[in-house]
């Protein structure tokens, strides 16, 4: 019997209707080609992948939190190769091999994590939960993740350190003003930090249009307790009268600065933004602890490459004389073990614990950790892998 499109449609209205699902075509800008049924959950359903948050916090969160947090800089290619480069890669799965048990730990700077999922730093936590930083820091613990807090956070590090009940790390801006730069690293320290994150791909700011549209800044009442003090700070990321410095960066940074942090850190110190190989040398000879390559969810230089595709170039080059993680695009457990794959020791998720902080606060950061946790042990019990250190290039289909 053949069904019409139109009979089809209407079979999935009443499906919907009984599940509590909305159902959407995401092709309509495209004619008939390749449309497809996709289940868009509403408020009322429990989300049951990561991609299931995002419409779900847009729908929570005020607009202007909305571009803020899901814009990228440019015409957003870069935001889309992050994603597109993971789905390019495929995985070689592997039979008859014993996956009774999945050990799924890793050790990173002595300590050791029940799984190798961090959450990236990522500004003002309260534009989406009431609770902010304090949620987030919650929901890390409860999923026994790595939280990394931001220098912009709406919350200060005291207060989530009070709160958490997991290893925190910090990541830091350098500011023009050594001295306050200085007092907020002993801050971190001071609070527990286990590791400094220096953030070295902004040396100005991203042209994120979205972003200017609706000329983005703080809302009333809500501030950077880590910026206390400093004068002339503007309430947004945006730089003032046509410029691209901002008063927030220190667009002098450059490796003397990076000796300097060193001399006085007590904790590791990794450089976040690191995309050229080149740079990735010279990080190792300069004696920082980490790497993270990361375009910065995309937000300050658009077309530049997909951190995935880049990610092979500097594990060749730092030879595995520091650990490298890496950020951007991972939405998937399968994006989590190929990562792993290509020599990363660990990922770092950031709007996707947003969405899930927006929608359910500390309970969706801690159900976005442990879903995609899930879906890393089941992949890599399909390719036949029993443990992190197990994971190696077999696990990547080459035609």
């Amino acid at each position: 019997m053949r069904i019409t499109r139109r009979k089809l449609l209407q079979k999935a209205s009443v499906l919907a209707g009984a599940t509590g699902l909305s159902f959407t075509n995401p092709s309509t800008d495209n004619g008939d080609k390749g449309q497809e049924l996709r289940a868009t959950p509403d408020s009322t359903v429990d989300p049951i992948e990561l991609l299931d948050f995002e419409p779900l916090a847009r729908k929570r969160i005020t607009p202007d939190a909305w571009e803020y947090i899901s814009s990228g800089a440019g015409d957003e290619l870069s935001l889309r190769w992050n994603r597109e480069s993971f789905d390019r890669l495929r995985l070689m799965p592997s039979a008859l091999v014993d996956v009774s048990s999945i050990d799924l730990r890793v050790n990173l700077f002595g300590r050791e994590l029940p799984h190798p999922i961090l959450l990236a730093p990522t500004a003002y936590h309260r534009l989406v939960h009431h609770e902010g930083e304090l949620g987030t820091a919650r929901g890390a613990g409860a999923a026994g993740a790595v939280m990394v807090v931001s220098t912009m956070a709406t919350t200060s590090i005291e207060e989530i350190a009070a709160e958490s009940k997991g290893p925190l790390w910090f990541q830091l801006y350098v500011h023009p003003d050594h001295s306050f730069t200085r007092n907020l690293v002993q801050r971190a320290e001071a609070a527990g930090c286990k590791a400094l994150v220096v953030t070295v791909d902004t040396p100005v700011v991203g042209l994120r249009y979205r972003e200017m549209r609706i000329k983005f800044s703080l809302p009333g009442g809500m501030d950077r307790p880590h910026l206390r003090g400093l004068p002339d700070v503007p309430s947004g990321h945006l730089p003032r009268e046509k410029t691209i410095y901002s008063a927030l960066f220190d667009a002098k940074l450059s490796w003397k600065d990076i000796e300097w942090l060193r001399s006085f850190a007590k904790v590791p110190v990794l450089l976040k933004g690191i995309l050229n190989p080149e740079d990735a040398d010279r990080a190792v000879r300069s004696g920082v602890d980490g790497i993270i390559v990361s375009n910065h969810g995309a937000r300050n230089l658009d077309t530049v490459p997909a951190t995935i595709d880049v990610l092979p170039m500097i594990v060749e080059r730092v030879k595995r004389n520091v650990p490298v993680l890496i950020d951007g695009g991972i939405r998937r457990g399968t994006d989590v073990l190929k990562a792993l794959a290509l020599g990363a020791d660990a990922v770092l998720i950031g709007r996707p614990y947003l969405y899930g902080l927006g929608v359910m606060g500390s309970k969706g950061v801690a159900l976005v950790v442990d879903i995609l946790r899930r879906e890393l042990e089941a992949a890599m019990a399909l390719t036949g892998n029993t443990s992190i250190k197990a994971i190696n290039r077999s696990v990547i289909f080459r035609q």
